[in-house]
C-alpha cells in the first residue's frame, strides 16, 4: 500500500499535479500570545522575560495592499530584532506574522484566483521570510471574514468560503514545513446580524491543512450587541435574550463543541480568552446591575490596568456571574456594565481546555496583562504545572 500511495504522488508530480499537504498532529502544548505592534515602546518585546510560558508570539498584524502582504508599523525593524533576540534567549519559542485582523480588506481579491493566490503569498514569504530571516517560523491567517460578516466596506463574496481553503493550502505550499495556522471565529453578531462560522470557512477542511487554530472564543458581546452582556461567556445562560439558535454556540463550551462537531479535532483547537474587556452603556439598571439591558452605547475596556483602576473608583461594583463564569462591574449612577475576565475565570476557562483535550489557551492581546503577567499565569497554569 506504501508503494502504491508513493506511485500515485509521484505520478501526481510528473504530470503537473500537486498533492494538498495536510498539518501532522501537533505535539506539546500552546501557550499563545497576540502582540500588536501598536505596543511598542510602551510594552515592548524586548520586556518579555526568557522564562515566559509563551510557547507561540503571533505578531499583529501585516495586512494587505494591491495583493501583496505590507507591514506599515514604524517600529517594526526593531520589533524584529526583539523577536530575534527573545528566541535567543528561549530557544523552543515559535513566532509568526498574522495577517489580516478586523478591518483589514483585501483577502477576497488576493484569494479570487491561482494567480492571486500565488502571487499574494509569495510576496509574504519574501517580505517575512526573505527579506526578515530567522525572525518568524510560520504564517497566521486572520481573515475576518470570507463571504459576510466583516466590516461592510471590505469586500466579500459567496465564493470566499472554498477561496480560503485554498488560499491556506498555497501558504502551505509555499512556506514547507514552516507553521501554517488561522484564527477563526466563533458564532456571535456581527455586520450582518447572527453569524454562523461553516458559512465562511470550510472548517473539516481547515482542521486538516492547518497546524492548528487560534479560536477566537471572545467578542461574543460587542458593539453589535443590543444588550449588555458578556464578552467571553463560559456556556450558555438561559437568561441571555439572544434567540437560543443564536446563543447555544455563543460561549466558550458551545463554540468548541461546535467545532468538534464539524469534525475539527479538539488537539487542533486552541482556546482563546481575552485579556480586554467590553463595556456598554445602558439605558437601565434592571434586576441584576446591569447585566441584559438595552444598550444606549459600547465602549473598549483597554485591560486589566484599567479595569484595576475602575475596580477601585467609588461608585463601582463588582460582581459574578455562575453561569457565564465570568466578572462584571457595574456603575449605577452612569449606568455603565463593564464585561471582563480576571485570573479565576481565565483559570477556569483554561483548566476546560486542558481537560477537553484541547491543544492550549492563547489570548488577545499580550500588552493588556499587568505587569505581573497575572493574566497569562493563570492562561498557562493547566498546561506548565
Amino acid at each position: 500500500m506504501r508503494l502504491l500511495l508513493a506511485a500515485c504522488a509521484a505520478l501526481l508530480v510528473v504530470t503537473g499535479l500537486s498533492v494538498p499537504a495536510t498539518a501532522s498532529p501537533p505535539r506539546g502544548h500552546v501557550v499563545g500570545a497576540y502582540y500588536g505592534n501598536w505596543f511598542s515602546g510602551s510594552k515592548p518585546i524586548s520586556a518579555i522575560p526568557s522564562d515566559t510560558p509563551i510557547t507561540h508570539l503571533f505578531y499583529a498584524f501585516s495586512t494587505i495592499e494591491d495583493g501583496k502582504c505590507v507591514l506599515n508599523a514604524p517600529t517594526a525593524a526593531k520589533d524584529f530584532a526583539d523577536i530575534v533576540d527573545l528566541k535567543r534567549r528561549k530557544p523552543s519559542l515559535r513566532a509568526l506574522i498574522s495577517i489580516g485582523g478586523w478591518g483589514a480588506g483585501g483577502f477576497s481579491d488576493a484569494a479570487l484566483t491561482r494567480e492571486s493566490r500565488r502571487d499574494f503569498v509569495a510576496s509574504c514569504v519574501d517580505r517575512f521570510f526573505e527579506q526578515a530571516p530567522g525572525v518568524f517560523d510560520g504564517v497566521d491567517v486572520d481573515w475576518e471574514f470570507p463571504v459576510y460578516g466583516g466590516p461592510t466596506e471590505i469586500t466579500d463574496r459567496p465564493e470566499d468560503r472554498r477561496n480560503a481553503t485554498l488560499l491556506v493550502r498555497e501558504f502551505r505550499r509555499q512556506l514547507g514545513k514552516r507553521l501554517v495556522t488561522a484564527a477563526l471565529p466563533t458564532g456571535r453578531l456581527q455586520t450582518d446580524g447572527p453569524y454562523d462560522p461553516a458559512k465562511s470557512f470550510e472548517l473539516e477542511e481547515l482542521g486538516r491543512e492547518l497546524d492548528f487554530i487560534t479560536l477566537m472564543t471572545y467578542d461574543q458581546g460587542t458593539g453589535f450587541s443590543k444588550v449588555s452582556t458578556f464578552n467571553a461567556p463560559f456556556q450558555q445562560v438561559r437568561e441571555d435574550p439572544l434567540p437560543r439558535a443564536d446563543k447555544r454556540w455563543n460561549s466558550t463550551v458551545g463554540a468548541v463543541d461546535y467545532y468538534t462537531r464539524h469534525n475539527v479535532p479538539a488537539r487542533k483547537l486552541v482556546l482563546g480568552v481575552p485579556f480586554y474587556g467590553r463595556g456598554f452603556t445602558v439605558a437601565s439598571e434592571g434586576p441584576d446591575h446591569g447585566l441584559y439591558q438595552p444598550v444606549v452605547n459600547a465602549f473598549w475596556v483597554d485591560g486589566r490596568d484599567e479595569v484595576e483602576a475602575l475596580r477601585k473608583t467609588p461608585g463601582w461594583t463588582e460582581h459574578w456571574h455562575p453561569v457565564a463564569k465570568s466578572p462584571w462591574l457595574y456603575n449605577a449612577a452612569e449606568r455603565r456594565f463593564v464585561s471582563y475576565e480576571n485570573p479565576r475565570s481565565i483559570g477556569l476557562r483554561a483548566d476546560y481546555a486542558k481537560r477537553r483535550g484541547l491543544l492550549g489557551t492563547f489570548m488577545w492581546e499580550l500588552g493588556h496583562d499587568d505587569a505581573d503577567h497575572t493574566l497569562l499565569t493563570a492562561m498557562s497554569a493547566p498546561f506548565t504545572r
